[in-house]
């Protein structure tokens, strides 16, 4: 009886705030910020501050040249960064992430290249049991030279199915992904290591391979697909508008879309003319573009997405609800460590090759700080993929910046442990302001 009166006060409601105003719009806008919920603020002023600070100390660091280098250097890294968000977004981590897109990209080189013995490292995990290898090594074979359109799939697949393992571990035994990934992040540095074998490098040579990130679009194409882009964004947020009022739920005031649509557009004009002053619009960055277009609308518009935030802000009420939690958990693993497998390749791409410190250095901790720096909460629940993005571009700007200024490494790691540092203290800072205001 209840539910029958209170049925129409509910539309009335939902009616008022379809029809938010700009000044309404813009009132909520700040009182979310006083609150806690800082969003791409600090990436911003970040930004701006890393700027200032290294274009003062070198004037090549706001070049175009630089800024071309600087899409390339943060693509990898980016990459690797969307798949850590879902991993953030569910509470856990996933430290195996580095080797494992060094897998893919010794796998991927190796499969061009030809010669490579799929049983290898199967007999020798058998000899380690007591099963003589040389009575298996005519079980072995070697695989013929592949092209890239079968080289790269097979490559992915196999970081895919590297994190299916990982999850399936983590949910079936129910151990942390701390530890199980901490693990996989040596067991994998050991695959890599067999796979390259004593040569310490192996050159890739495949042209389409190596154009993943050495290809450059010529001007007018440049500013035809940053047209298209432009166009179906502006597209998909009408459409979205749309779709909310026939559902008569609240939007965003058509005249703020307008001006996201044109601001987005002046910024990818501004991108696009100065990467025409260089060598042009990197093919890489609309790869980028793509990918954090599909992994945005996975996150916000469909069921999948729904149940990792869903799982990532309470994992007992989700699982009551019906969501089938360690399905979800493999499934934010298998992403983890495919996005993981698609950064080897870019890199490879990049360096033209693969070596046995492919996957080392700081490349975990600048995926893990790139996905945390732009906003992805490290207590699940909270962040958007674009986060990979505002952080990646963040730590390559400083990466970026204290290479032209010639820094020791001890310096660079430093700093990057303080920016790390800063956007976690922002995080619990928010997260604290938006618990005391009531807002989720």
């Amino acid at each position: 009886m209840s539910t029958t009166k209170s049925a129409p006060a509910e539309n009335a409601l939902l009616a008022s705030q379809a029809q938010l105003s700009v000044g309404d719009y813009a009132s909520n806008y700040f009182r979310r910020v006083r609150a806690g919920d800082l969003g791409a603020l600090p990436i911003v002023v970040g930004l701006v501050i890393i700027a200032t600070i290294f274009q003062t100390q070198n004037e090549n660091f706001l070049t175009a040249r630089n800024f071309v280098n600087l899409i390339v250097q943060m693509a990898g890294i980016t990459t690797i960064a969307i798949g850590l968000v879902y991993v953030l977004l569910l509470g856990e981590i996933d430290l195996s992430v580095g080797y494992v897109s060094a897998v893919a990209g010794v796998t991927m080189t190796l499969l061009l290249k030809g010669g490579l013995h799929p049983l290898s490292f199967v007999i020798w995990i058998l000899g380690l049991f007591g099963i003589d290898p040389a009575t298996l090594e005519s079980l072995n074979f070697q695989l013929p030279p592949l092209p890239w359109f079968g080289a790269i799939p097979l490559a992915l697949l196999v970081a895919a199915l590297i994190g299916i393992l990982h999850g399936s571990i983590i949910t079936r035994f129910q151990l942390p992904a701390f530890i199980v990934t901490l693990a996989g992040l040596r067991a994998w540095n050991g695959v890599v290591l067999i796979l390259v074998g004593e040569g310490g490098t192996i050159v890739l040579q495949d042209k389409v391979a190596i154009g993943i990130a050495n290809t450059y679009l010529p001007a007018v194409w440049g500013w035809i697909v940053t047209a298209l882009m432009v166009l179906l964004y502006a597209l998909a947020q009408f459409a979205q508008i749309r779709t909310r009022r026939r559902s008569n739920l609240a939007h965003t005031p058509i005249f703020l879309v307008l001006l996201q649509v044109l601001f987005l557009a002046v910024v990818a004009a501004a991108a696009v003319y100065i990467t025409t002053q260089d060598r042009g619009v990197p093919v890489i960055g609309l790869i980028l573009i793509i990918l954090l277009a599909g992994f945005t609308y996975l996150a916000t518009s469909t069921r999948f997405g729904r149940y990792v935030y869903a799982v990532g802000g309470n994992r007992e009420a989700a699982r009551r609800a019906g969501i089938q939690v360690d399905r979800i958990r493999v499934y934010v693993f298998m992403i983890s460590s495919l996005m993981a497998g698609c950064g080897g390749l870019i890199l490879a791409a990049r360096l033209r090759s693969v070596a046995t410190d492919a996957g080392g250095g700081n490349l975990v901790l600048n995926s893990i700080a790139a996905a945390v720096i732009g906003g992805t909460s490290l207590f699940g629940g909270s962040g958007r993929v674009v986060s990979a993005l505002l952080g990646a571009l963040v730590v390559a700007s400083v990466e970026n910046g204290m290479g032209l200024l010639g820094l020791s490494s001890g310096v660079k790691f430093i700093i990057t442990g303080l920016v790390l540092l800063v956007a976690v203290l922002v995080d619990a800072i928010s997260r604290r302001g938006r618990a005391q205001s009531g807002i989720a």
